[in-house]
């Protein structure tokens, strides 16, 4: 597949990038192609692609990183749309590849989080890449030109997460379970990058697979002002007060009905923490709850109240198959759904009917074809597209995906 001459739109529900070829006649509803480049494209040497991030430069101009198995590709989005690699920077030193990298930001930072036994966190200033000349794309290095965390249990992290605000990165996940901290939280404090520690963890309810963290800003008053992490934590919302991180505490921990994997969420509004939405990886797959019938679930919580949370709905998506990552942009739900591609759900009606009956798709990119002849509109499999980046001030949206690469997809005019 090679990159598209000019935005390819999304016509009578498909967006044809190469005329009479299948894998390359994507279904869609509302979103363009601008771009496309494999992850060969992208410096990788047969990696496959995982978590993904964006950072816009003072001047305006917008980044990408892109996990892949060996390491993450960084490009720039030009104002055309279009993905022009710069360079990239190998896994860590001495750690094998691995298809589980993780990766947020923190100012004008990126951390970069691994699976593969000592690797650690990286650390890596994404303003660097500001005037690098796309005709020579440059390896970075593991000893100039990163920070370094190394006191990770084995070197592993499942996820990365950062507080921007209060100065700390946190990875999850971090195996052996039977460690100190659990493979719970694991706080990395970011105020001086040249000297990267650890303040604590959060070891009280075991396994962490995902989180965020802010400072509390919400109607639950007792907790105005702390710092909160939401933990999404294998079969329950766990909601931790970390302000001490040396002694962190559980506010809460709740199930709900079909929970298999509870894997990742997002709160609607940083600003004013009312209400969630969380996916479960395998309720899908497993046949259980609401995901019974394959059809992904996005479920709905008012935490209006830090210590009683509750599943007040769901929305349930059109298509079969297994939901990923998502993350909130104002009134909108960008959701990374595996073989169904990118989804765009309007959520603005959670606020005041937050059952979901009022949650509508405005817009879909599948990025998967091979699985669309499926019964029900696709595979409850774990191919397609891992990560996406909403955030950019311009439009476009990166998505990262396992197999082919990373595409730039932008609402229809």
């Amino acid at each position: 597949m090679t990159s598209a001459a000019a935005p390819v739109p999304c016509t009578n529900g498909t967006a044809v990038l190469t005329p009479g070829d299948p894998l390359y006649t994507f279904k869609c509803s509302g979103l363009d192609l601008y771009d496309f480049k494999s992850h060969a494209d992208l410096g990788s040497n047969g990696g496959e692609g995982a978590g993904s991030w964006g950072w816009t430069s003072p001047e305006g101009r917008e980044f990408v990183a892109i996990a892949q198995s060996d390491g993450t590709a960084f490009a720039e989005v030009s104002a055309e749309g279009k993905l022009i690699y710069v360079g990239r920077l190998p896994q860590y030193t001495g750690a094998e590849t691995s298809l589980w990298r993780e990766i947020k930001g923190y100012k004008s930072y990126i951390v970069i989080g691994s699976e593969a036994v000592g690797h650690g966190i990286q650390v890596f200033d994404m303003a660097k890449l500001v005037d690098l000349d796309p005709a020579s794309p440059k390896t970075f290095n593991n000893e100039g030109d990163i920070s370094h965390f190394a006191d990770l249990p084995t070197g592993r992290s499942h996820t990365v997460n950062t507080n921007e605000e209060a100065g700390y990165a946190v990875a999850a996940g971090s195996a052996p379970r039977d460690s100190a901290c659990a493979s719970g939280l694991i706080f990395i404090d970011l105020s001086d990058l040249s000297n990267l520690t650890s303040p604590g963890c959060a070891a009280a309810d075991g396994y962490v697979h995902d989180a965020q963290c802010l400072i509390y800003r919400g109607p639950d008053e007792k907790w105005v002002g702390e710092d909160i992490c939401y933990g999404y934590n294998e079969d329950t919302l766990t909601i931790y007060n970390v302000t001490d991180k040396a002694a962190a505490t559980i506010i809460s921990r709740t199930s709900y009905e079909g929970a298999s994997y509870t894997h990742q969420g997002w709160v609607l509004d940083e600003q004013w923490q009312q209400f969630l939405v969380l996916d479960d990886e395998y309720d899908e797959y497993d046949g259980v709850g609401l995901g019974a019938d394959g059809f992904p679930i996005t479920y709905i919580w008012d935490i209006s109240s830090l210590e009683a949370p509750k599943q007040t709905g769901h929305f349930k998506a059109a298509r079969k198959g297994v939901d990923h990552n998502q993350f909130v942009k104002g009134d909108l739900l960008y959701q990374s759904n595996y073989g169904g591609g990118l989804h765009v759900l309007d959520i603005s009606s959670i606020p005041s009917d937050p059952t979901g009956k009022g949650v509508k798709e405005i817009a879909y990119f599948d990025i998967y074809p091979e699985d669309d002849d499926f019964e029900g509109g696709g595979q409850i499999e774990f191919q397609g597209t891992w990560s996406h980046y909403p955030y950019f001030k311009s439009g476009y949206v990166l998505i990262n995906t396992i197999e082919r690469g990373a595409y730039i997809v932008k609402a229809s005019p």
